[in-house]
């Protein structure tokens, strides 16, 4: 069986969203699809790669490095929906992300009913929803772009994932952990610290598509296509 990826443009990926703030549009990520028959699966990373070839050949992978862990995640998403274990492998577009942040912030306010949120990787969407809906004293953030570290976004101030990711997690109530963590190679000692802690997380996005569902983690991805 053959897996064909390649990066996205931004329009690709996401359309024309009203706002132009996402990390796609700015050139700080992008989107990998990858292609297997007529299924698609989505993945964020910072260092995309095009790749044809067998799926032996990817299993091969290392997974050394983003490029490669991109690129994986994007064909076992690819893999799961081509073998109908999962959905929404896609990722929304236009207006969708705005939508999603506002369905995903009121799950936590009307079912999990989170005092403390934390949220691992700075979607800017639904930062402005949680901000809005739960105030800012409620809300911690962390992010590795360099360039949102120490800035102030909607009244709350981001943090370092680097070094104080695992001071959210015993911080807060409950955490929304974007599936990036997957590439970056962030989310072992992310996980860790939240089984220490007790603390309950969820995962956003597509990019966790495909692991969520293999190792029964929840996924909140409410406007994800395919």
């Amino acid at each position: 069986m053959t897996v064909r990826a390649r990066p996205l443009s931004p329009e690709e990926a996401i359309g024309e969203p009203g706002r132009r703030d996402f990390p796609l549009l700015r050139g700080k990520e992008r989107v990998v699809e990858a292609i297997i028959e007529e299924a698609r699966g989505h993945a964020f990373t910072d260092s995309p790669r095009e790749f044809t070839g067998p799926v032996e050949e990817l299993l091969e992978l290392p997974l050394s490095n983003t490029r490669d862990r991109g690129l994986y995640l994007a064909a076992m998403n690819a893999a799961f929906r081509y073998a109908g274990r999962v959905s929404g492998t896609v990722h929304c577009r236009d207006d969708d992300p705005e939508r999603c942040a506002i369905r995903i912030a009121a799950r936590v306010e009307t079912q999990l009913h989170w005092r403390k949120i934390g949220l691992i990787g700075f979607n800017p969407a639904l930062a402005e929803e949680l901000a809005r809906r739960f105030g800012a004293a409620r809300l911690r953030i962390t992010d590795l772009d360099p360039d949102n570290i120490g800035t102030d976004r909607f009244g709350v101030p981001i943090w370092d994932g680097e070094s104080r990711a695992e001071e959210l997690v015993r911080w807060a109530d409950g955490v929304l952990m974007t599936g990036t963590t997957l590439v970056n190679g962030t989310f072992d000692p992310i996980w860790e610290e939240m089984e220490a802690t007790g603390t309950p997380a969820i995962l956003f996005g597509v990019t966790a598509a495909a692991m969520a569902h293999l190792f029964g983690f929840e996924r909140l991805c409410p406007c994800s296509r395919g």
